[in-house]
C-alpha cells in the first residue's frame, strides 16, 4: 500500500484492509460452522464416551458408544436435509428398547441404556432400510 506524503494510507488503502479482514474473519467462521469432518463429529456430539461400534447399512449408519456401564447410539442419515422416517433402538438384555423413531433430516436419537456389563443390541433404519446387532459388547 502507497502512503501519501503525510504518511497516511487513504481512504482506498483503509476500504482495501477492512475488505481483507472481513474475507479472513467470514472464512474462519465458515470453517468452524462447515468445518471438515462435520458428520463425524456430530455423532459424537450427541453421545459422550468411546465408540465402540459403527453399523452402516444401505442409507445410513448406526454409531455406538459406551461409557461406564451406560450404551449411547445415535442414528445417521447418508442423505441429509430431507425430512424421511428414521429410528434407532438400544436394549439390555432382559430389558425393554429404549426407541427414538419419528421423520427426521439428519439423525434419530441418541437413545441411552444402563447396560452394566449385559449384552445391548442396537437397531437402526433410515428410509426402507435397516440394521441390526444382533447382541453385542457382551
Amino acid at each position: 500500500m502507497r502512503r501519501g506524503e503525510d504518511g497516511d494510507i487513504g481512504a482506498r488503502g483503509l476500504r482495501r484492509v477492512l475488505v481483507l479482514a472481513l474475507t479472513a474473519l467470514l472464512s474462519s467462521t465458515l470453517l468452524v460452522v462447515a468445518g471438515p469432518g462435520v458428520g463425524g463429529a456430530h455423532a459424537a456430539a450427541l453421545c459422550t464416551g468411546h465408540k465402540v461400534r459403527t453399523l452402516p447399512f444401505a442409507t445410513g449408519r448406526a454409531v455406538v458408544y459406551k461409557s461406564r456401564g451406560y450404551v449411547c447410539a445415535v442414528t445417521l442419515a447418508k442423505r441429509t436435509g430431507v425430512r424421511q422416517s428414521m429410528s434407532v433402538s438400544v436394549q439390555a438384555r432382559g430389558s425393554r428398547a429404549v426407541v427414538d423413531s419419528g421423520r427426521f433430516t439428519h439423525h434419530a436419537g441418541p437413545v441411552t441404556v444402563h447396560a452394566g456389563h449385559r449384552c445391548v443390541r442396537v437397531k437402526g433404519h433410515v428410509g426402507s432400510k435397516s440394521v441390526s446387532s444382533g447382541w453385542i459388547l457382551c
